[in-house]
């Protein structure tokens, strides 16, 4: 379980079919093989470590529901440790299951913040909610605005600053994981009605 919080942008070393190497500094620290890292909010097994990162190997379904299979050597990726117990809990419940990819829209300036509007899926859409939690790319992020094809969140200074959120152009694409609270409430419900 993740919180959001990105510890660093750490860069992609090598990445190929079923493995992925990661150059970190922070992360790396305390990390043992088996542990879980957040890549661009997928939930990885460490495989093997050095002195310079990780890597990773990953399967299929992994690269058919995220966005892992497009990045090249150079790509800055967001990462963050799994939350450890009696951890300050900052963002939201991330699990690292990315549920669908969405794109980038628009980056547009407002004051110090810069609204970050991504395409998405109906299927996620419907559990996007105003002034709820949203995780793209592993960022905990809270929504600002909706419409039926897309959804809009402001991003502080110090997400801009220390995620790769910004780095990116229209119509790249995104890792999203909705609020896991929204989808319990619904199978619960769905189950009470019969």
């Amino acid at each position: 379980m993740f919180t959001g919080i990105i510890e660093e942008v750490g860069t992609v070393r090598a990445a190929g079919e079923g493995t992925l190497a990661i150059d970190a500094a922070l992360t790396l620290g305390g990390t043992k093989p088996g542990d879980s890292i957040s890549v661009n909010g997928v939930d990885l097994t460490v495989a093997q470590l050095d002195e310079r990162g990780f890597a990773f190997n990953v399967m299929p379904e992994t690269y058919r529901r995220s966005s892992l299979g497009g990045l090249n050597a150079g790509d800055g990726v967001n990462l963050e440790r799994a939350i450890a117990a009696g951890d300050r809990f900052s963002g939201h419940v991330v699990r690292g299951v990315v549920e669908a990819r969405g794109a980038l829209l628009a980056l547009t300036g407002e004051g110090d913040a810069i609204l970050a509007r991504y395409s998405t899926p109906a299927e996620i859409l419907r559990y996007v909610i105003i002034k709820g939690p949203i995780a793209v790319d592993g960022v905990s992020l809270t929504v600002v605005a909706k419409d039926e094809a897309s959804f809009t969140v402001s991003l502080v200074r110090y997400t801009q600053e220390h995620t790769n959120l910004t780095r990116r152009k229209p119509g790249d694409a995104v890792n999203l994981e909705t609020d896991i609270l929204a989808r319990y409430v619904e199978q619960l419900l769905r189950e009470m009605r019969g």
